[in-house]
């Protein structure tokens, strides 16, 4: 069939519905026409034609029907540029010329012409976007570099117009905007991007990126609820053949799902170039929305009380290899997405001065740090949060926050958790008290004492007293609960609640190991501790005594610690000397209950008041030599050698160490020997004579 004839047959279809097989085949034949017709007014006129056809925008395909017209405009534009690279072959040797003979610019003109007045600017847009991806993606450099430019320029304005009146063309107008800019972004100039109006823009994205063709508001974590059945042995069971699973598959493959990335980026471009203030924070709110819909959402699911360390336990077979990956999946996405618009907000508001009031900077670091802890069911699992946008994002809006001590309490206040909680403790709820605990200790300088007793110790002191097994998310809990209380009692304008806290504190810190925490946290915990009641911290003077009564504490309880070895933990210091210089290289020292609160003791000589420190270097070089095994005793002197010759003490310690190891016996007690092994320096040579008998 003759181009001619075909275009006409392919024109009378446009103006029917036809089947999905037919439909497809209709497309085929435009992007066909579109690389072979010679005249440059039937490209116009079947582009026009092609974008008011019932046959194409009245099957109600959704955003499918844009991906298909940007990739009918794709397809020619590529053959079109090849046809050429080749005609100019063929014009050499003789040969027929391939397609029909245009030039990619003529092509390109004509092809632009047919987006005329009869169709709307939001479908000018998608074959704009074709044409300049099959033109100049992937550096084919097919038109002129003028030409280039006006093509540019042109799917900027078609843009602009199309955002402007998107609502009254319908959901598939501002979803087929977000799309069609997410495919040509990357390709245009820096100049021209600036001329996108990111005011109009930066709602569609996040509407995109939240709504019906993202991620649904989150209610594809309620419809997979529903499905959860429970399996033999009361495992949960969530199959691959429920309507819901294959739900979220359709949803993770829907256009703009499988360009997530590429979306986040460019609604990050337009929060950080908006030039209305209250778009970017009306922007931030939608989020702050979002992440609330799909935590509740979450909470209403089954699967928010499996623990990671047991999901072989909790889940069944087909459940676990299957439908629980590309849920994670999903959710990662998800994760990812809504923070790299979330860090473009939080950049924003470092340099906006309309954001830096202190009720604007401190309303978007709350807002920030309450969707992240909204979607920290997500990023708490597989390390998910160990990304540089996730870091920046959290610790600036906590940097940021700290700044309105008012802020901070109102937050705290807001996520303390419960103290009598009136809802079984679920695993959720647990990962939601340890997002509180770590955001807490980074707030305690700021913060009155009565707030920091309130929103900071009391909530810790509840998992300090975690008895039985520990999981791994107990584990966390446990360790966080001593961080935010250390970070409480460092600090020195909260002395008065430090004096009532410490005794409590030392009692369960001693109760705690070594079951529950490791050899290197106990010496960490204690050190810190004995840091805070000694001098200069202000404590030391109210109450003199309490370091000394600490030691007396520590040193009471060697003699009846265990002397069996301990199993290696994963934040052991190798040889538990952590500024030794080939620390890196060597593997952790063995170590007993008794050689590690030795060590503890040991750790706490730089930070002790003049008066004891020559007395406690004697107590603790006695001690280390009440440790039997020479395998657990080596280490511990080595580390009692380093404090005394590394520069842990200051000027004056170190002058009373070295007195007492030359004056006072501290060699004799350090380096004591067994009777039968005489003391000598290391590498003498022994004479045979000499140990021999002069009888």
């Amino acid at each position: 069939m003759s181009g001619d004839r075909l275009l006409n047959t392919v024109l009378q279809h446009f103006q029917d519905l036809h089947d999905a097989a037919k439909t497809e085949q209709i497309i085929g034949t435009t992007a066909h026409l579109l690389s072979q017709l010679s005249n440059p007014l039937n490209l116009g006129v079947l582009t026009s034609q092609l974008l008011t056809a019932p046959a194409i925008w009245e099957r109600h395909d959704g955003l499918r029907t844009a991906v298909r017209i940007i990739s009918i405009y794709n397809t020619a534009a590529i053959r079109v540029c090849e046809h050429e690279i080749r005609n100019d072959e063929n014009k050499l040797q003789g040969r027929p010329l391939e397609g029909g003979g245009i030039k990619c610019d003529v092509w390109t003109r004509a092809v632009v012409k047919g987006a005329d007045e009869y169709s709307k600017p939001w479908q000018h847009l998608l074959v704009l976007t074709g044409v300049l991806m099959g033109m100049e993606a992937n550096d084919r450099r097919a038109l002129p570099s003028g030409l280039r430019g006006t093509l540019e320029q042109a799917v900027v304005t078609a843009a602009n117009s199309a955002l402007e009146t998107h609502r009254q063309d319908g959901p598939l107008a501002g979803a087929s905007i977000v799309l069609a800019l997410n495919f040509s972004f990357p390709l245009l100039s820096d100049s021209h991007k600036a001329r996108i109006n990111c005011d109009a823009l930066l709602p569609a994205t996040i509407w995109a990126l939240t709504g019906p063709e993202g991620f649904c508001e989150g209610q594809f974590l309620q419809v997979i609820g529903e499905s959860i059945t429970e399996a033999p042995g009361q495992l949960l069971s969530w199959t691959s053949q429920t309507a819901s699973f294959q739900l979220l598959q359709a949803m993770d493959q829907r256009p703009l799902m499988g360009n997530m990335g590429p979306l986040s980026k460019l609604a990050a471009y337009a929060a950080l170039h908006a030039t209305d203030t209250g778009v970017v924070l009306a922007a931030q709110d939608a989020l702050l929305v979002f992440s609330r819909q799909v935590l509740d959402a979450w909470r209403l699911n089954r699967f928010h009380d499996v623990d990671p360390a047991f999901e072989a336990d909790k889940l069944s077979l087909e459940t676990l290899q299957k439908t629980w990956p590309v849920l994670w999946q999903v959710l990662r996405k998800l994760l990812f997405g809504a923070v790299a618009i979330l860090q473009a907000v939080v950049s924003r508001s470092l340099l906006d001065p309309r954001m830096l009031h202190a009720a604007a900077a401190s309303g978007v670091a709350a807002n920030s740090l309450r969707i992240l802890r909204n979607f920290y069911f997500v990023s708490s699992r597989n390390s998910n949060s160990a990304f540089q946008v996730y870091n920046f994002t959290y610790l600036t809006s906590i940097d940021s926050l700290s700044r309105h001590p008012a802020a901070c309490e109102a937050l705290l206040g807001e996520m303390r958790p419960p103290e009598a909680p009136t809802a079984p403790v679920t695993h959720l709820s647990r990962t939601l008290d340890l997002f509180y605990l770590n955001l807490a200790e980074h707030f305690p300088l700021v913060l009155p004492t009565a707030a920091c007793e309130a929103l900071i110790i009391k909530p810790a002191t509840a998992y300090l007293s975690q008895e039985g097994p520990m999981t791994p998310s107990t584990v966390e809990l446990f360790e966080s609960s001593h961080s935010a209380i250390l970070s409480v009692l460092s600090c020195p304008q909260h002395s008065p609640l430090t004096v009532d806290i410490t005794p409590f504190y030392i009692v369960k810190l001693f109760e705690s190991f070594p079951q529950q925490i490791s050899p290197r946290q106990f010496r960490v915990a204690y050190k810190t501790v004995m840091q805070i009641v000694s001098p200069p911290f202000p404590i030391a003077a109210m109450e003199p005594h309490l370091a000394e009564t600490l030691l007396e504490m520590l040193r009471a309880s060697i003699p009846a610690a265990g002397t069996s070895l301990l199993p290696q933990t994963p934040d052991a210091a190798p040889q538990d000397v952590a500024s030794s210089e080939d620390s890196t290289q060597q593997p952790p020292e063995p170590c007993s209950e008794q050689s590690s609160l030795t060590m503890a003791l040991i750790d706490t000589l730089p930070f002790l008041p003049l008066p004891l420190v020559e007395e406690w270097l004697t107590i603790t070089a006695q001690t280390l030599n009440t440790i039997e095994d020479p395998r657990l005793r080596a280490p511990v002197k080595k580390r009692f050698w380093d404090i005394l010759v590394n520069g842990e003490m200051d000027v004056e310690r170190a002058a009373i160490g070295v007195a007492w190891w030359g004056n006072q016996g501290g060699r004799e007690l350090v380096l004591s020997r067994p009777a039968t092994e005489p003391a000598m320096m290391s590498g003498a040579i022994v004479s045979s004579d000499r140990m021999s008998s002069k009888l």
